[in-house]
């Protein structure tokens, strides 16, 4: 597997720079049938991508954001595949603040074991691989081995959804008590969490599988987890649909984050 990491960076980095061409440029945007936004970019690197993936490991199934789903009958027969969100916080993309990703991730038996989560405009790149580690890759060409906050700072420090904030999240952080919350788009948030930038992301709205599998691999890559309310590992194509559950990504583990849930959760 860990011959996939510089390959699979290399595709991740031309769909990046695919996507720069159109975010410079006077774009148009579409709306899907869930009435999330759709641009020339979303698609160009979804192309780019596919065919990467195709050409790198041929006749691996590929579940892509904007290729649509294939039949639970179908997917859960797979023990291996591709899950990729070719565009990752396209509302921030439209609204032009740079908090978007392209995610990549390789699923083995319902886990994501590899990840690779780029940052076009930060040109960054963080990897999270089985038997490799998680590592963040510099625009300047350097390399650093990355891991999770060994304990929670004071104030503890919270990534949330910069577009998709609730109730229920402002209820926790009232469990929580003193709190440095930062807004932020995209996966940018666990990969924030990987590298001990903050030490929570408690998700108490909708996503799909496709917008964290590779996040998911970067953060645990780096010591940290990535659980469902009941505190167990997030799980990929064990079900019908494509949506995750409710989630917390979790960098320092000296805390019972999951206690302070308030009890309708």
């Amino acid at each position: 597997m860990k011959s996939l990491i510089d390959p699979v960076v290399a595709l991740a980095e031309e769909a990046g720079r695919a996507i720069l061409e159109v975010y410079s440029s006077d774009f148009d945007v579409q709306s899907k049938e869930d009435e999330s936004p759709l641009t020339k970019a979303d698609l160009a690197s979804h192309h780019c991508i596919v065919a990467g993936l195709e050409a790198l490991t041929p006749g691996m199934p590929i579940i892509s954001e904007e290729s649509g789903l294939p039949e639970f009958d179908e997917r859960s027969q797979w023990d291996r595949y591709w899950l990729i969100d070719p565009l990752d916080g396209t509302k921030e993309f439209v609204n032009r603040n740079g908090e978007f990703t392209v995610n990549i991730a390789l699923i083995d038996k319902q886990k994501p074991v590899f990840g690779v989560v780029h940052v076009p405009i930060q040109d960054k790149t963080y990897i999270g691989c089985e038997g490799y580690g998680a590592e963040r890759r510099n625009a300047d060409g350097s390399r650093d081995s990355i891991r999770v906050a060994a304990s929670s700072a004071v104030p503890v420090r919270i990534v949330g959804s910069r577009s998709h904030r609730g109730a229920s999240l402002d209820a926790y952080l009232e469990n929580l008590g003193e709190c440095d919350m930062v807004p932020m788009g995209s996966s940018l948030k666990f990969c924030v969490i990987a590298e001990g930038g903050a030490d929570l992301y408690p998700r108490l709205g909708l996503t799909s599988e496709w917008d964290t599998a590779a996040a998911q691999a970067v953060v645990e890559q780096a010591g940290g987890q990535v659980v469902t309310l009941d505190g167990k590992p997030m799980k990929y194509n064990a079900k019908s649909d494509i949506l995750n559950p409710y989630f917390f990504v979790i960098g320092a583990a000296d805390k019972d984050w999951l206690a302070l849930l308030p009890d309708s959760e």
